[in-house]
């Protein structure tokens, strides 16, 4: 029986409809009664995380921004951040442009988010309604909890791999969807080394974690804990490198392992 549950929401605790099914909502709730922790891991802000909240009871953690900002969903507040600085920023901003001219910015400060007037805004694509355009002294004028670079439509893997030859030295780079948007983080802070501290503050190991996730940016989580699970839905790169698979998020598949987990005899 793990002590601490982790996992990833879009494409994985959440269903393609954005919805969380009543059966994950009981299966977490079980979870808690049964004195597992829960803690969501997840690129999303805290802005986006007010509706999740809601539907799970207003239960657990949640580490936001792919590791950089932990957030308490009893009391939406954050509690702890880890910014990209500003003189950082501006040099990963600059040496992007120069490789990739055709990437759109924006950023992400914890509680709010500005953009370039180029930056496609599309509700559950990139960013929703909300905001404020800036030009480009403003959009490095403050630390960031993530830095979004969008292109035009491309490999996002390939797009990916090109950021990370021009920055990797700099910030750490992932991806959470299929669409070409790269997440960037300050250097170093990925889901697993957010997860690693918050389970290192409770005398907590690997080995007492399970987590669940489906794309690169869940890899680093998902190959610190002690038990993994791909959903079926994961991208290639999850599936190759995680061997345990679960159903889809559209299947329940968080919720079938948690099930089988709670009504195993002791």
């Amino acid at each position: 029986m793990p002590k601490l549950i982790a996992t990833d929401l879009d494409g994985t605790l959440i269903r393609t409809d954005g919805t969380v099914s009543e059966r994950t909502v009981a299966a977490v709730a079980r979870a808690e009664e049964a004195g597992i922790s829960m803690v969501m891991v997840t690129g999303r802000p805290p802005r986006w995380m007010h509706e999740v909240a809601r539907q799970l009871g207003h239960r657990g953690q949640a580490i936001c921004a792919n590791g950089a900002v932990l957030y308490d969903l009893h009391t939406e507040e954050i509690l702890s951040r880890r910014t990209i600085g500003v003189e950082v920023l501006s040099e990963t901003v600059t040496r992007l442009r120069f490789e990739l001219p055709e990437l759109r910015f924006a950023v992400e400060y914890g509680e709010d988010f500005a953009y370039e007037s180029s930056y496609r805004i599309g509700r559950g694509v990139f960013a929703p309604p909300g905001g404020k355009p800036v030009d480009d002294e403003g959009l490095v004028s403050r630390p960031a909890t993530k830095l979004l670079a969008l292109h035009p439509p491309t490999d996002v893997d390939e797009l990916a791999r090109r950021a990370h030859c021009a920055v990797g030295d700099l910030v750490t780079i992932t991806h959470s969807s299929r669409h070409p948007l790269l997440e960037i983080s300050a250097s170093g802070v990925t889901k697993a080394s957010a997860l690693s501290d918050y389970c290192a503050t409770r005398s907590l190991t690997p080995a007492d974690v399970i987590a669940f996730g489906d794309m690169p940016n869940d890899l680093p989580m998902l190959t610190w804990a002690g038990r993994a699970y791909a959903m079926d839905n994961a991208h290639h790169e999850v599936l190759a490198a995680v061997p345990l698979r679960t159903s889809s998020n559209d299947h329940d598949g968080v919720a079938r392992i948690l099930e089988s987990l709670l009504e195993a005899p002791a």
